[in-house]
């Protein structure tokens, strides 16, 4: 189940579209990506913000860039820098605001079973 929290976010923000910007479609689509599905599920399940290079994705540091800017550009989650670093957390108040019960019921999903399991 997804819990909803509001943090007090510091460093510099990164550019996301304002709530009422956020469409169904794209969040939808951007969800359907089993490596950007990971890292929601790793954020939903994060206490804090997470740095962005503490997920093992097994995916290329430029492919795990574009994953998370298609997140971010989507609505999905908000990143900022801190220092050095770029921290991610999921936006799960926004999108309960915006699509009642949509991120839990994606998240409490089961995952996708291989076609040749």
């Amino acid at each position: 189940m997804v819990t909803t929290r509001r943090r007090q976010r510091t460093g510099n923000p990164l550019p996301q579209p304002h709530l009422g910007e956020i469409e169904v479609d794209q969040v939808l689509r951007a969800l359907g990506e089993p490596v950007r599905l990971q890292i929601v599920r790793s954020l939903a399940a994060a206490e804090q913000p997470m740095a962005c290079g503490a997920f093992h994705l097994g995916v290329s540091k430029s492919t795990s860039t574009h994953h998370f800017r298609l997140l971010r550009e989507n609505g999905i989650i908000a990143q900022h820098e801190q220092g050095t670093s770029r921290y991610s957390e999921l936006r799960s108040d926004d999108l309960e605001d915006r699509f009642p019960g949509l991120l839990a019921a994606i998240l409490d999903a089961p995952p996708k079973r291989s076609l040749n399991a």
